[in-house]
């Protein structure tokens, strides 16, 4: 049995009750996506409306940072407490803006990474090279630094407990996208560094692209032998749009 597809719309700073509202509307009501895995990661203040729409259905949704604290003086954070207290079943970590915009290190994301695992919550690791590191051609030796401080955190035991996605820096809200080929040659390196690892678990690891997925490249992405779904940023927020790229993950699976 092959990995289920998984496309993870990730709304970033935006939306609205009534716009959120209308999205989660429109995905209950999706037809011909039931083959694919289907989650949104949303604003902290619309925890609330994500639960109270999607417990309880296939559509997942989640969170898109998370403390690596369990509790205490740290205003503004968010705990993976708190998460499970609400019915959150994924979390991203290590988005490249956590990492550009609030300094956020390897080994800080690996340590949010296993307080999700702690309580049971599904992170989706986020990796992803600069121009200049892909400029350099030094993509795939980021790609296993990066890989290696998480697992450092998360133990060796924990590698079927986490979702990878590859996040090309350059590529994020630019317009351009890692091509099929740039994106494959990525999944299947960090899939070899966790087979070294744990050969059970890199079959079973997920690995997403996030980078520009539009309706337009999604299928040609997702149909990369080592490309198992995306994390989608600005065309998760246009319900067409992510649906299409749903659809695309559907026919890729089915090709």
């Amino acid at each position: 049995m092959g990995r289920k597809k998984f496309v993870v719309g990730n709304w970033k700073m935006n939306g609205s009750i009534e716009e959120n509202q209308s999205l989660f509307d429109g995905l209950l009501s999706a037809k011909g996506v039931e083959s694919v895995d289907i989650a949104v990661c949303v604003p902290s203040p619309y925890f609330f409306q994500a639960r109270g729409a999607l417990s309880g259905t296939a559509i997942s949704w989640g969170a898109q940072n998370v403390s690596e604290q369990d509790s205490g003086a740290y205003t503004g954070e968010i705990s993976a407490k708190m998460l499970v207290d609400l019915g959150a079943e994924i979390g991203l970590v290590g988005h490249s803006e956590r990492r550009s915009m609030f300094g956020e290190s390897s080994g800080l994301v690996g340590k949010k990474a296993m307080k999700l695992i702690e309580f049971g919550i599904s992170p989706v690791v986020c990796v992803g090279e600069t121009l200049d590191h892909r400029k350099s051609k030094k993509t795939l030796e980021v790609m296993s630094s990066q890989l290696k401080a998480v697992i450092e955190q998360i133990g060796l035991e924990n590698l079927g407990n986490i979702v990878l996605a590859y996040e090309p820096v350059w590529a994020i809200g630019t317009g351009l996208t890692a091509s099929p080929e740039q994106a494959q040659e990525v999944h299947s390196h960090l899939r070899q560094q966790v087979r070294l690892l744990d050969v059970e678990a890199s079959r079973e690891l997920r690995i997403l692209y996030g980078g520009s997925v539009k309706p337009d490249n999604a299928e040609a992405l997702f149909g990369q032998e080592d490309v198992d779904g995306g994390l989608i940023g600005g065309a998760s927020l246009n319900l067409i749009d992510f649906l299409t790229i749903c659809r695309a993950a559907v026919n890729a699976t089915t090709h």
